[in-house]
């Protein structure tokens, strides 16, 4: 199939603010969010709270992670958002209380349709339930859930729903053992 960029269009879109609050967002988070010092979690609170975030109490959040539209986003309680973990929310992100996402993570929540000569875009919201931890460097895909007490291993890539209590790794992610 030959594809043809010149008639790529996502103007059917809804980012869920206007242009301009969009800027405005990528500037804070570029710069006083970014360079926010260590500990400033209630700070990172704040900013992301006045951009739409819905954050639980106790949620730490580091200063390196990146919102693409913080109000696409809910965090339960006591959860925590390690460094440079990147929450492409094209889509919803749920995330549950009680759960980690560490450092180097990708929560995608959009792509494109490889059989569409245009390209079309695709977004697909991403649920992770409560009691969750995604190990370092993970790559979780579009229409993901993954159930309630899950770990996922280090470099893993989740394709698929995740049930409840189980370990799983690898790439694909496929089960290793279960939970107790």
């Amino acid at each position: 199939m030959a594809r043809d960029l010149s008639e790529y269009n996502q103007d059917w879109f809804d980012r869920g603010r206007p242009g301009l609050f969009i800027i405005l967002w990528w500037i804070i988070q570029g710069t006083i969010f970014r360079f926010s010092f260590h500990n400033m979690y209630k700070f990172r609170s704040i900013i992301l709270k006045a951009f739409g975030a819905k954050l639980g109490k106790n949620v730490k959040i580091r200063a390196s992670a990146k919102f693409h539209y913080p109000w696409k986003v809910d965090i339960g309680d006591n959860s925590w958002i390690g460094d440079n973990v990147n929450l492409y929310s094209l889509d919803n992100i749920k995330v549950g209380k009680n759960t980690v996402i560490s450092q180097n993570t990708y929560i995608n929540t959009g792509s494109h349709d490889i059989n569409d000569p245009y390209f079309g875009l695709i977004t697909k919201p991403v649920i992770i339930e409560n009691e969750v931890w995604i190990c370092a460097n993970c790559f979780v895909n579009l229409g993901v859930s993954i159930g309630v007490g899950v770990t996922i291993g280090a470099m893993s890539n989740v394709t698929k729903d995740i049930p409840d209590y189980i370990f799983c790794v690898g790439n694909p992610c496929k089960k290793y053992g279960k939970h107790t």
